[in-house]
């Protein structure tokens, strides 16, 4: 039922081909300076910093390094383009690498990173009318899969099937979920109705897509077919993120009315924690057994442990 937020300082089509990014690139390293002596010298261990967004979207977890993965929109791309960013985070919500990919602008391209979504060693990240994938390990850039020629106006919740079929959401007109297999072909998925600004986008455990809207509290479960299997219902509407563990119970945030909504199998939704501004694309933490919530233009994150 508890959970802390981590509040942080600002740091300073094409076609449906898909693209190759290009040029020389690096990946952010730990926190650290240079000394006096000229050495390289990583913060001492008795120092935590907390903070390190600039309008913190989604967020997604890697089990295998135990680090959380921040996606930070940045500025509007009328202010600025290619700000986004992504922060490595420690469980506990102190910083690992402040800009582990956006510290060299290099052949990354990354303008205003939603939803995310981590498959078999490949970071996912829905760009507005483009999907970006990044190598896990490194953090440099793969291929971006391009949209816009479908129609997308602002992909936002994202999940990835096991065999590299992405579905994304696209929130504003037209309403639509669609989908990208692994060699870039687009097609739209469902289109209209039941969608209602649809949003968060998650994969259960049968490989379903499982799709929640802003406009309303609906939990919709779709077959890859397009058939609508079935409807659940959060306790509150105006959501964002979803996310599906492993024993199938289904947690929903409420970007709008700060809430999250746990469903278990076969029962009615309740709501485990409430007052949280701008609860936005929400991910799990399978090691620490906790909820990570991140909270847009507050700039911080929010940690919600799990019974």
């Amino acid at each position: 039922m508890s959970f802390r937020t981590i509040f942080s300082v600002l740091a300073i089509a094409a076609s449906s081909a898909v693209v190759a990014q290009t040029g020389s690139f690096q990946a952010g390293e730990p926190l650290g300076t240079v000394n006096q002596a000229g050495q390289a010298t990583p913060m001492s261990s008795n120092v935590k910093v907390f903070g390190s967004f600039r309008f913190a979207e989604s967020c997604t977890f890697d089990p295998e390094r135990n680090l959380i993965l921040a996606m930070n929109a940045g500025v509007s791309e009328d202010m600025q383009p290619n700000d986004g960013y992504v922060s490595l985070i420690n469980p506990d919500g102190s910083v690992h690498t402040a800009k582990w990919i956006g510290n060299d602008r290099n052949g990354l391209t990354l303008n205003h990173p939603l939803g995310s979504a981590i498959r078999n060693g490949v970071l996912y990240v829905a760009d507005m009318d483009h999907v970006r994938t990044f190598d896990l390990a490194s953090g440099q850039p793969l291929e971006a899969f391009s949209v816009a020629e479908a129609g997308a106006s602002m992909l936002n919740g994202i999940g990835v099937t096991e065999d590299g079929t992405i579905y994304a959401s696209n929130t504003r007109d037209p309403q639509r979920v669609y989908r990208i297999t692994a060699d870039g072909d687009t097609s739209v998925f469902i289109d209209g109705s039941p969608l209602m600004a649809p949003n968060g986008v998650a994969i259960d455990n049968d490989g379903n897509i499982v799709v929640i809207n802003i406009g309303n509290n609906h939990v919709m479960t779709f077959a890859p077919s397009g058939e609508l299997l079935q409807t659940e219902y959060a306790v509150e509407a105006g959501n964002d993120g979803v996310i599906v563990t492993e024993d199938g119970t289904k947690y929903v945030s409420s970007v709008r009315f700060g809430s999250i909504s746990r469903i278990r199998p076969g029962e009615e939704a309740e709501v485990i924690a409430q007052g949280i501004p701008s609860a936005a694309s929400i991910c799990y933490d399978s090691v620490q057994n906790q909820i990570i919530i991140p909270m847009n233009n507050n700039n911080a994150l929010g940690i919600l442990p799990l019974d």
